[in-house]
């Protein structure tokens, strides 16, 4: 082999190396590539009415009606290995388990203040719990178009960047 040969050889094999990664992102590939969950209705039902109570509906719509649950399951689904779905949907349940042993009926069918307690000691039963499905619900509400048109500013077309701009009174955080 020559100099010339070596040379090609080895660009080609930088260019594969570097490539290949470029183009699995660009395909959108899945990044959990065992097997997933599926969920009943009824627990993305209750995975709504849990991420309602983090971010419920106030002068702007809350996690349920953005859809938060829809895009938790996805990324579960998706970039969570089983064994994570698995603890996650054990909390989930928990919750619920929690509500039937408080209040004798699921956490779908109490009422705002019995949902907010139960939530309250989910925070100090399961924090690791808790601290995921706000976080999921906190990314799946600001990232709807729902949390990035109303709870946030939204400019489509922005203009100019001005670091040391004063937000006015009253002034919602920027969607970007």
């Amino acid at each position: 082999m020559n100099r010339r040969e070596a040379v090609q050889k080895i660009t080609f094999l930088m260019g594969g190396t570097l490539s290949a990664p470029l183009m699995a992102g660009i395909m959108g590939e899945k990044l959990n590539f065992g097997p997933s969950i599926s969920i009943t209705e009824s627990q993305e039902a209750l995975l709504a009415e849990v991420a309602d109570v983090i971010i419920p509906t106030t002068s702007t719509p809350g996690a349920k009606a953005a859809g938060a649950e829809k895009f938790i399951t996805r990324v579960l689904q998706d970039c969570y290995a089983i064994d994570e779905q698995k603890k996650f949907y054990a909390g989930l349940d928990q919750v619920d388990a929690l509500s039937k042993q408080t209040y004798n009926k699921g956490f779908v069918s109490l009422d705002q203040t019995q949902k907010n307690e139960i939530i309250k000691k989910t925070t100090v039963a399961d924090k690791p719990f808790f601290l995921q499905m706000k976080g999921l619900t906190v990314t799946g509400y600001f990232t709807s178009e729902i949390g990035a048109t109303q709870a946030l500013d939204y400019l489509p077309i922005p203009g100019r960047f001005d670091g040391s701009w004063q937000m006015p009174k009253g002034q919602k955080s920027w969607a970007l």
